[in-house]
């Protein structure tokens, strides 16, 4: 009896973990769209330095930069009609090799503001571990 008590509070646990787990990964509508009005907002004020997450479509793939620290670039286009560039720092996160034009991703990092809809950057981890880590999903595997 005790056995099959146990077998069940495991159980219980990986189901109530996974949940968890799943929950933390998907996003409903009201909160992508409330992620799109705080990008927006921040690209009105000409605001930086501001952690935004976000999910979008990718309008266009553009090539490295290999200047300094290596960024793989793409714009998004959020749900407000906004572009983003997202500047994903490859020598610190692994690079999105499967990422393609019109794909899906979501995003999470710090927001710079420009006269062209803004910077996401700061998509990884910090090694240091004084500024929030950040990512990248693609595919439901998360870059960071």
């Amino acid at each position: 009896m005790k056995k099959l008590f146990l077998i069940v509070v495991l159980i219980l646990a990986a189901y109530v973990y996974a949940q968890q787990e799943n929950a933390g990964s998907s996003s409903s509508t009201e909160d992508v769209v409330a992620d799109a009005q705080q990008i927006k907002a921040a690209f009105d004020r000409q605001q930086s330095d501001v952690q935004v997450a976000g999910t979008g479509q990718v309008s266009r793939l553009l090539s490295d930069d290999n200047e300094g620290s290596r960024h793989q670039r793409f714009i998004v286009m959020l749900p407000t009609g906004q572009t983003v560039l997202i500047a994903h720092n490859i020598d610190l996160a692994p690079r999105i090799d499967a990422l393609r034009q019109g794909d899906q991703v979501s995003f999470y990092g710090e927001y710079e503001w420009n006269p062209q809809g803004g910077v996401v950057h700061w998509t990884h981890h910090d090694p240091a571990g004084r500024h929030p880590g950040g990512w990248v999903e693609h595919q439901g595997q998360r870059y960071e």
